[in-house]
């Protein structure tokens, strides 16, 4: 018998059919749940050992600890995660993975296709989201046992090759080989979970025995953090720390696996020998995994302190969200995490554009300078980049083919307040230009009109701080509240702007540049109080505003 006489189509065919199976199954998953993932990991991830129990979560439903690790690096990167609630969901994804291996030993594969049947019953003949949601669940889960059961006679077959034979005795001889060997394959396929099916069939068929299988399961272990590697590269101080923090409990994990591997091989088969092969070899992924992971707990800080000495340098602060280096970490991979993070990002944009609001206000007391106007503008620079980023991520997240409808109502509506805030740091600008062009004329505004600016201004402050919280919350009685302030602003314009007709009239007005931009100036409050309105219309109602072009003159 030769290598070309296998049955290389069943082989990779089968092998191909599990992954894409594994990977099936977690998209529906996901596109099940991925609302609950996106708030369990706001809510939940502030102590190591809630962020542990979100890992293990996270991971089942994501059929895949490399995933997780991906997620967890972006939100890192994002300055949404500490180091430290990321060194709990990693530790929690170690565990999480091993419900694969463990699927895989039920032996259910006779079953296989009547599972197929019903996951397609569900995806061709129901209309239901969640129902097809759910057949894709079903699908998957047939798949990951129909692509093992068509692979598993022809991984048998190679026993029978002398020289997969010797190899096998070779790993036997000598764990480091073995190892390395789950490595390599890990690190190739991305799916320690399909390292561990493989090995499982493989022990099953009697061609590599229980002692090569072990350090063969050890060594995915450490393949398994590439995917996390490459997710860190060119990316943050702490993005490559998370990787580097991944890589670290996966090594010093997969040596002390190394170490005991005779005594746990004796324990495993003295204790589970009765249990079917590929059974054995999930309880001992699950029982290492969940030790090793269990003794690193009490020692994340620890942990996390040799991560940040390994990867010397700075970490950003939280308000340096980099929206484009999440996006091939957490839009491809879970999108409602994604979600999350552009609202977020929003917010950042809110503490800029409200930071130039007050400046703005400040600059109108203090009968501004050239030097102050031009540091609004810089401000605004940045609030324009924060907008394009922004946008530009939202609309490649709204192509994502797995986005809940939930999902892609977020995404409508982020996108309308985005562009909301954004215009309303554009027309603070224009307020700013006009009260420099009072000012460098050595002008001024009558005291009564200074009162009116300010109170409209005051005023509009809090609409904007409010459509901030209408925006986050949704909350209807908020919205309420902030279209009342609307009509009162609406008024305050009508009554200021006739009360300067009037001292017009009477001849009060002793600035002609003031008195000509005066009815501007309210006209830009005004519209500015409505961009406020249009981010809580948006985000209760889900209407988003139309806005024009001709609204923005900066």
């Amino acid at each position: 018998m030769s290598i070309a006489s296998l049955n290389w189509g069943m082989i990779l065919g089968g092998f191909g059919l599990f992954m894409f199976g594994i990977k099936f199954m977690g998209d529906g998953l996901k596109a099940v749940a991925g609302d609950k993932l996106r708030d369990y990991i706001n809510r939940y991830t502030s102590n190591p050992l809630s962020a542990l129990l979100i890992g293990i979560v996270i991971t089942i439903i994501m059929q895949s600890s490399s995933a997780t690790s991906a997620i967890t690096i972006g939100l890192v990167r994002a300055g949404l995660m500490t180091l430290e609630q990321a060194a709990g969901i990693i530790m929690g994804a170690t565990i999480g993975t091993t419900v694969t291996s463990f699927l895989i030993s039920i032996n259910i594969e006779k079953y296989a296709m009547f599972i197929i049947f019903a996951g397609t019953l569900l995806i061709c003949f129901f209309k239901k989201q969640k129902t097809i949601y759910m057949g894709e669940v079903i699908l998957g889960f047939g798949l990951i046992f129909f692509g093992m059961s068509s692979m598993g006679d022809a991984l048998a077959a190679l026993k029978e090759l002398p020289q997969f034979e010797a190899f096998a005795l070779s790993m036997s001889k000598n764990p480091i080989l073995a190892m390395l060997a789950g490595v390599g394959l890990t690190a190739l396929v991305q799916s320690s979970a399909a390292t561990i099916g493989v090995a499982q069939k493989l022990y099953q068929a009697g061609a590599i025995t229980f002692s090569a299988s072990l350090p063969f399961m050890f060594g995915a272990n450490i393949g398994t953090t590439m995917t996390g590697i490459l997710a860190a590269i060119g990316g943050t101080t702490a993005g490559k720390r998370t990787a580097c923090l991944h890589t670290t409990l996966n090594v010093i994990s997969t040596i002390f696996g190394m170490l005991l591997l005779g005594p746990f091989a004796a324990f495993i088969q003295n204790v589970f020998g009765g249990l079917n092969p590929m059974m054995q070899i999930a309880v001992a992924n699950i029982i290492f995994k969940t030790v090793t992971t269990l003794c690193f707990v009490p020692f994340t800080k620890q942990l996390v302190g040799l991560a940040r000495k390994i990867i010397p340098g700075e970490e950003p602060s939280n308000a340096e969200v980099d929206i484009e280096e999440m996006d091939g970490e957490i839009a491809n991979v879970l999108p409602s995490a994604a979600v999350e993070a552009s609202r977020q990002a929003i917010l950042k944009l809110v503490d800029v554009v409200r930071m130039n609001l007050v400046n703005t206000q400040d600059f109108f007391n203090a009968k501004g300078n050239a030097e102050a106007k031009e540091e609004l503008d810089k401000t605004e620079a940045i609030a324009n980049r924060f907008d394009q980023k922004i946008t530009d991520y939202l609309i490649r997240l709204s192509k994502k083919p797995n986005l809940t409808r939930d999902d892609t109502d977020d995404v409508r509506y982020q996108l309308d307040a985005v562009k909301n805030f954004e215009r309303v740091g554009d027309l603070d600008i224009n307020l700013g230009e006009f009260f420099l062009m009072v000012f460098e004329r050595k002008e001024k505004f009558s005291e009564q009109a200074e009162k009116d600016i300010n109170a409209m201004f005051t005023l509009l402050v809090d609409m904007f701080d409010l459509a901030a919280e209408v925006f986050m919350t949704r909350d209807e009685g908020q919205y309420k509240r902030l279209q009342d302030m609307e009509t009162e602003l609406d008024r305050m314009e009508i009554q200021f702007r006739h009360s300067h007709f009037e001292r017009m009239k009477n001849g009060e007005c002793d600035s002609q540049i003031a008195e000509s931009v005066f009815s501007d100036i309210l006209g830009t409050l005004e519209r500015m109080g409505d961009h406020c309105c249009n981010v809580g219309k948006g985000a209760v109602t889900g209407k988003t505003s139309d806005l024009s072009d001709d609204e923005v003159i900066a």
